[in-house]
């Protein structure tokens, strides 16, 4: 499909739907409508993802959340922060990410946050039934984001190769 974006889903795959992030980075890395695309998953956000972010054109985060009810998810854009150097951990939240990729490698690419709503964050290793049955949902919603972003115009930088 395209090049030079990058999928990361991130969560906690032993505590029930907060995994569906990064269930859904392992469908996405399969699905062969991203042929191209750098999908990674992990248990959560780290500094060392910004050398990846600053490479890509385009970043998707997604991830579990508390906001929409279970099953719904949304699409919002990310942004830096701005707070440059501030509360930098083993641990990120997308715009912090985003505020460390332009600090250290002088880039920060347009960002979304595809995220789910949960059901429970309970101990487990399965998600819910009402989380499990939106996944190919939130699948085909990331598929989507990246056609669209691609389509649009001066977004040329998409088209190239894949990162390692």
């Amino acid at each position: 499909m395209t090049g030079d974006v990058l999928v990361i889903g991130y969560g906690n795959t032993l505590r029930t739907d907060d995994g569906v992030g990064r269930l859904a980075a392992e469908r996405l890395a399969d699905d062969p409508r991203l042929d191209g695309v750098k999908v990674i998953g992990r248990h959560q956000l780290t500094p060392e993802l910004a050398l990846d972010v600053s490479r890509a054109a385009l970043v998707v985060f997604v991830d579990a959340s508390s906001r929409p009810p279970a099953g719904i998810f949304l699409v919002e854009p990310m942004e830096r922060t701005g707070r440059h150097g501030a509360g930098w951990s083993h641990h990120l939240d997308p715009p912090s990410l985003l505020d460390l990729s332009g600090e250290l490698y002088g880039r920060v690419p347009a960002a979304f946050l595809v995220s789910m709503g949960v059901e429970s964050v309970l101990l487990g290793d399965r998600l819910s039934p009402m989380v499990e049955a939106s996944l190919p949902g939130l699948v085909d919603a990331v598929v989507a984001l990246i056609a669209d972003h691609a389509a649009r115009p001066g977004i040329g930088a998409f088209a190239g190769h894949r990162h390692a």
